[in-house]
């Protein structure tokens, strides 16, 4: 019998894949991949708009126990950090310290699973970026504690003119299908991506 393999990617719009012309965004892309490589994934996507680390430490532990019975090979993707570096009434939606605890809330609860934390993206905001690319770092020291595999996207995308320009086309945040198809590149070139060619 094949094996049970279920994953769960936990997030905000970018898992959602908001933008992309295709539905898939990157976590889709990701399991069409695998299952095309012959490795059979059911594939939940638990991304919701503007979610942040306090909204997803709220809800992910009910919402993948629903979905990851103690039978399967369950698995779970976190990915999140750029609606808590958003601006409201003047101040972060979610302080960096708060943010901060809140993974490490989270990465430490989804330990039980295999568990991998994607990093956040840059955005088409300069200050915003600043504060984005601060979460990340912070958001890798704290997977690293956990020994929680971690997957940085800002570096590379930050320095990617063709995503940026995708970026700014569309909403100012979101890419589309090829800024998405770049996202799964980052993703599944890993060492630490499940479904590696060996």
């Amino acid at each position: 019998m094949a094996e049970d393999i279920r994953i769960c990617f936990v997030g905000d719009s970018f898992i959602n894949g908001t933008g992309d012309e295709a539905a898939l965004g990157w976590a889709g892309r990701l399991c069409a991949s695998a299952n095309a490589s012959g490795v059979a994934v059911t594939y939940y996507n638990l991304g919701i708009r503007r979610n942040t680390s306090k909204d997803i430490l709220f809800r992910w532990e009910n919402e993948c126990s629903l979905r990851l019975p103690d039978s399967c090979d369950g698995r779970v993707v976190i990915s999140c950090g750029v609606n808590d570096t958003v601006i409201e009434n003047s101040s972060v939606r979610v302080t960096q310290e708060d943010s901060i605890k809140n993974i490490r809330k989270v990465l430490d609860g989804a330990k039980k699973y295999k568990v991998i934390m994607v990093g956040p993206p840059p955005i088409i905001d300069d200050e915003q970026n600043k504060r984005i690319k601060a979460i990340s770092e912070a958001y890798e020291r704290e997977a690293n504690l956990l020994n929680v595999p971690f997957i940085e996207l800002y570096s590379s995308l930050i320095n990617d003119d063709a995503y940026k320009i995708e970026v700014s086309k569309n909403d100012g945040a979101h890419p589309q299908s090829s800024g998405y198809s770049k996202i799964a590149d980052i993703v599944s070139s890993s060492s630490s991506w499940w479904f590696n060619d060996p």
